[in-house]
């Protein structure tokens, strides 16, 4: 599956406060909170199962990624952005980054 046609299949779903205006911008992006959730399942691996990794967890750390890029994708829709024209320009940015040996470091414009 390409990124633009995953972007077109969550707006089957999209169902949110005002798609189109500020406010489902807001909401979706309010969403990528869910990477919060990814961390606090990786959190408690380290801290309750001893950093395995069991089938179960690798699961539902899967589900809360699938959540995570639901929010992405529209959130991108919100801003009439495509999701395969971001992922190309993040690996044309990181390739010169590499080229240029800046991958490591802080700074947007590196």
């Amino acid at each position: 599956m390409l990124f633009d046609e995953y972007q077109q299949e969550t707006a089957v779903t999209a169902v949110y406060p005002s798609p189109g205006s500020i406010t489902g911008l807001l909401y979706c992006a309010l969403g990528l909170g869910e990477a919060g959730e990814v961390q606090g399942k990786i959190k408690k691996i380290l801290r309750d199962d001893d950093s395995v990794i069991t089938a179960e967890k690798r699961e539902q750390i899967a589900g809360e990624l699938g959540d995570l890029l639901w929010y992405v994708a529209q959130t991108a829709t919100e801003l009439e952005l495509s999701l395969d024209e971001i992922a190309q320009a993040n690996l044309v940015k990181l390739a010169s980054r590499k080229e240029r040996g800046v991958l490591q470091g802080s700074g947007d414009n590196r």
